[in-house]
């Protein structure tokens, strides 16, 4: 795995070869980021932008939001071995001061969230779950999202995932197994 763009361009980051976690291969990373910045559709940049990346794995979003130019990016995850690899990323890559580490549910950290706190979510859960939605829905009643916000959720290619009334969807797009949502709070 690599960073695509910005000041880190080019650095490898560590992954974990595990059956919990999947790696956001290269070429659909690069998707997402095409579309966040040309899309005409979004109205959020990631440069100074706060950033949140939930169900983190080794932080493969939340380092390239870093590296092209974000402000901020927080990264929740509760697996203890990926949460090792990522901090071992954030260590390597010297983006520390720029990042912040959650080892907890994200249920949890959502509901010590701050109003308002974050422009970019990207949400990666396991494809066989789908509890993500309880913690959508809490993610809008908190109101964690700031005016201009986009909402990134990477899914396997045929969920069926319910997110009507829930989110505005601006698109989706599929790459192989994987199916990626833009969408905000509706």
């Amino acid at each position: 795995m690599r960073i695509i763009s910005g000041f880190l361009k080019g650095k490898n980051i560590n992954f974990l070869k595990s059956s919990t976690t999947r790696p956001l291969r290269d070429f659909v990373k690069e998707s997402i980021f095409n579309i966040i910045k040309h899309s005409s559709l979004i109205n959020v940049s990631i440069e100074n932008s706060n950033v949140l990346d939930l169900y983190a794995g080794v932080g493969s979003f939340g380092i390239e939001c870093i590296s092209r130019g974000a402000k901020k990016t927080t990264f929740v995850e509760n697996d203890s071995k990926a949460l090792v690899v990522l901090k071992k990323n954030l260590n390597h890559l010297k983006i520390d001061q720029k990042s912040e580490v959650f080892s907890t549910k994200i249920i949890s950290f959502l509901n010590r969230s701050k109003k308002g706190e974050y422009e970019i979510i990207f949400f990666d859960p396991p494809f066989a779950e789908n509890f993500f939605i309880k913690e959508l829905k809490l993610l809008k009643n908190i109101g964690i999202c700031g005016e201009n916000h986009i909402i990134v959720i990477h899914r396997d290619g045929k969920s069926m995932d319910s997110l009507k009334g829930l989110l505005n969807i601006i698109v989706t797009k599929k790459y192989g197994r994987s199916k990626i949502i833009f969408a905000n709070l509706s």
